[in-house]
């Protein structure tokens, strides 16, 4: 076998665990209530379309985009809305839900649920992009930015290639793998849907060298259905492959430059569960209700560990208790991946479009070293995939110097994928400070932006 090809700048190679990786998509029954989240999606939050006592069916609009930077939102069961209220959500962030007695399980009308492939491209792609847009498809490899808008780069903006990330970097997760397995052949076709409305640029399916079960069925899926310029690329295994900016190193050679978006390279990324979602809304007016969710972590059997085909607004409470129940042994329950996930401080919080996981973590797999001294060994910028210097940002973030330092030594391209704190010999919870100091520097720059704007439209008049 030809070398692997890899991103170029850092990463670090953690066990990837994939011990749930032989359990097979399982299919959760519908509990007696859900909360569907408003606010699922990168954007301006939805706004509901329904009211208490409305009866609805599954795959009914229950709200309808809030922006442009927004996506509509469906009912995932049918049953009557019992009320539209904040809620907790994962973090304990109080966010619209609306609540949804269940009654059944009746489809709004229109929607194909036969097991029937679907093959054939349209050719209309103005119709194309607004099923995506009425589906609510929105990214599912973490950020969940509406579909649509990112497969609409604009007239200036020409895509040369079409990257699939099945690279599924984070040790654990394991519900990629299991769709590539499973539904590969609707993975392609929702490919080839996406690389016909970007002009019929070449495709890439990216996976990593630990898969090859999904590399094999994938490819098996571009040999049967025949498609030109949709291959399968094996990637070295490597922490973060599945990185937006590190996949199109990794596949094209290109780096996107920092502020830059990745259509200035040419290049456009959607997750193996985003083109599945996009063939479901193309070829069969399914809207976005379900998505595959790892039970797994090192304190559990692997009897005890599934791929759960489960719908939007589950409370996981609920899975987890369907699942055999939170395990003794239990120090920490993450939503996503031990690197990139964050920790679940309300388990009554219900399912949401990305939802990828419930990852229970013992005490030995989350306990942290003490903490001492840097000892300037520069593992940490050896690591990271961005080229940053953590250990200088941490120093600027300690001394409160945001604009002149952070934002000049470009904290806003952190990408938080806790390279720097994993190699970090000294314990220094590098990503917990870095993560804080982003999030000041953003704010700084949108209230910049927004002065500037609101500047330029007073000069207009």
């Amino acid at each position: 076998m030809s070398k692997l090809t890899t991103f170029r700048i850092g990463g670090v190679h953690p066990d990837d665990a994939k011990l749930s990786r032989a359990c097979a998509i399982e299919v959760l029954p519908l509990p007696q209530t859900v909360y569907i989240s408003m606010a699922q999606h990168l954007g301006a939050p939805a706004k509901p379309v329904v009211a208490a006592g409305d009866k609805v069916k599954t795959g009914q609009v229950i709200a309808e985009p809030g922006g442009f930077i927004s996506a509509y939102v469906h009912s995932s069961v049918s049953g009557t809305v019992k009320s539209i209220a904040p809620r907790a959500d994962l973090a304990g962030r109080m966010v619209t839900h609306v609540e949804i007695a269940v009654e059944g399980d009746e489809w709004a009308e229109g929607i194909d649920l036969s097991d029937t492939l679907a093959s054939e491209i349209p050719q209309d792609v103005p119709a194309m992009l607004e099923c995506i847009k009425a589906c609510g498809v929105v990214g599912l490899g973490g950020a969940t930015f509406p579909t649509h808008v990112k497969l609409n780069p604009g007239p200036n903006a020409k895509a040369e290639c079409l990257i699939i990330n099945g690279a599924e970097c984070e040790p654990y997760l394991t519900s990629d793998f299991r769709i590539m397995l499973e539904r590969s052949r609707e993975i392609i076709v929702g490919a080839a849907i996406m690389q016909k409305i970007l002009g019929g640029c070449r495709c890439v399916v990216g996976i990593e060298e630990n898969k090859p079960e999904a590399i094999s069925a994938m490819e098996k899926a571009c040999a049967e259905l025949g498609y030109p310029d949709i291959s399968v690329l094996p990637l070295k295994k490597k922490y973060p492959q599945g990185g937006e900016k590190q996949l199109i190193d990794a596949v094209l050679r290109r780096q996107v430059k920092s502020g830059r978006l990745p259509i200035s390279e040419g290049a456009v990324v959607q997750n193996v569960a985003t083109s599945l979602a996009v063939y479901e809304a193309v070829q069969k007016h399914k809207p976005l209700i379900t998505n595959v969710l790892t039970i797994t972590g090192d304190c559990i059997p692997v009897e005890k560990q599934h791929n759960y085909l489960f719908r939007i607004g589950m409370p996981l409470s609920y899975i987890a208790e369907y699942a055999g129940g939170v395990p003794e042994g239990a120090a920490k329950i993450v939503s996503g991946g031990p690197m990139m996930g964050k920790a679940i401080v309300n388990l009554d919080a219900c399912t949401v479009k990305g939802s990828s996981s419930i990852l229970y973590l013992s005490a030995a797999a989350t306990r942290r070293g003490t903490e001492s001294a840097c000892i300037r060994c520069g593992r940490c910028a050896e690591a990271c995939p961005m080229g940053l210097e953590p250990f200088l940002l941490r120093r600027l973030a300690l001394a409160g110097d945001q604009e002149a330092g952070l934002e000049a030594n470009a904290v806003q391209d952190c990408i938080e994928c806790g390279c720097c704190l994993y190699s970090c010999p000294a314990q220094i919870p590098l990503l917990d400070i870095i993560r804080q100091s982003k999030a000041e520097v953003m704010s700084i720059m949108r209230a910049r932006a927004a002065e500037a704007k609101a500047a330029a439209a007073a000069s207009s008049k």
